[in-house]
């Protein structure tokens, strides 16, 4: 029997990596009933990672918690065992701007903090934080706070919420961190390299993307600096340079100053919570895929990082996608034997984005005629 493991990641704005998957298969099994097949969505760290973990069987653990803009909002985490999977993007991120509308100056990740310390007094002991997509540039502040460290100002006042509040900070207090930090192993999906500061720092890079002007840039460097400035004073130790430092806003400084945190591919460490190696074993086939496969996609993205394990065990490696700008040339180096675009059915992006799940089924079925009448 042909033995067939799906592991797309999400088509953004359309499909859900399960729903990819779920569409992919129909479309298989309506060209051979007899297959074996495996769905497995995968994410690289940013939304949709808690899905995937819980495709992969974490228990999915309600909490409610502080959104960007202090709303809160009902959200979870994963859990299994004694590990605890946590989504910035589901908390403190972008999707969950009231209205969409962007607060570079007051975003906090105070959520983020509120999650993980959850997990932490449930018992969990390793957590591992997928950071892409924030909405925040405060540099872990409002996630230090809800894990117990105080941030004040000159008055001995606890500071305000958001990335603009740091420029009145005057001291850093961590007498009353969550006990359970301490024994705590944290580890963070991270694909940048920013430091926190300084023009290729989480300010500058990021926040224009976050509502952001030039004045506003300048308002964030120097309270990201002023935190800096106070932790390595209390931690001993200056991460702010730290590469990732500058992710998710400054969350990755925040993980690395509290916790020593370790900063890891997100494709590798989700790809090692679904047990990826262990199910692909055997695999005949693969398919990965996103939304859009192009330059960026080569660079360590989730279906290059699926292709790569896939490869590792024979398996070959089929992609499909919204709409594809690699050639043949570029998709054989990293592993990748063909790739099927619903834009090679629809050209129409509006029509493909609302019909994709028909179109995904489409292209599976013509996938299967090509690539399983032999098998």
């Amino acid at each position: 029997m042909t033995r067939i493991v799906i592991a797309p990641d999400k088509f953004k704005g359309s499909l859900s990596a399960a729903e990819v998957a779920e569409a992919i298969r129909r479309g298989l099994l309506n060209y051979r009933s007899d297959l074996d097949i495996l769905c497995l969505p995968i994410a690289d760290g940013g939304d949709g990672t808690l899905a995937a973990v819980e495709a992969a069987g974490f228990e999915r653990v309600l909490q409610t918690a502080t959104g960007p803009t202090g709303e809160p909002v009902m959200t979870a985490y994963g859990r299994r065992g004694d590990t605890a999977v946590v989504e910035m993007a589901d908390v403190s991120g972008l999707v969950r701007l009231p209205e969409g509308e962007l607060a570079s100056l007051t975003a906090t990740s105070r959520g983020l903090g509120e999650l993980i310390a959850g997990a932490l007094s449930a018992g969990a002991r390793r957590i591992v934080v997928g950071i892409g997509g924030s909405a925040c540039t405060d540099g872990g502040a409002g996630m230090l706070q809800a894990l117990g460290v105080s941030l004040r100002d000159g008055d001995g006042n606890e500071l305000g919420v958001g990335g603009a509040a740091l420029l009145d900070l005057a001291e850093v207090d961590l007498s009353g961190v969550h006990p359970a930090v301490a024994d705590a192993e944290v580890v963070v999906a991270c694909d940048v390299d920013n430091p926190l500061t300084g023009p290729l720092g989480a300010a500058a890079v990021y926040g224009p993307q976050k509502g952001a002007t030039e004045a506003d840039v300048h308002v964030l460097d120097a309270g990201l600096t002023r935190l800096a400035d106070h932790l390595a004073g209390q931690t001993g130790r200056d991460v702010r340079d730290v590469p990732g430092a500058g992710a998710a806003g400054g969350a990755g400084f925040a993980a690395l100053a509290l916790f020593g945190a370790t900063l890891r591919p997100g494709i590798d460490l989700i790809l090692e919570l679904v047990e990826f190696a262990e199910h692909v074993v055997g695999a005949d086939l693969v398919i990965v895929g996103e939304g859009s496969m192009d330059a960026q996609t080569l660079h360590g993205k989730a279906p290059m990082g699926v292709a790569r394990m896939a490869g590792e065990v024979g398996a070959t490696v089929i992609a499909v996608c919204g709409r594809s700008t690699l050639d043949e040339a570029q998709l054989r180096e990293v592993g990748v034997a063909a790739a099927y675009a619903l834009a090679d059915i629809e050209p129409d992006v509006d029509r493909s984005m609302t019909n994709a799940a028909t179109l995904l089924e489409l292209v599976a079925e013509k996938l299967a005629r090509e690539h399983l009448s032999q098998q």
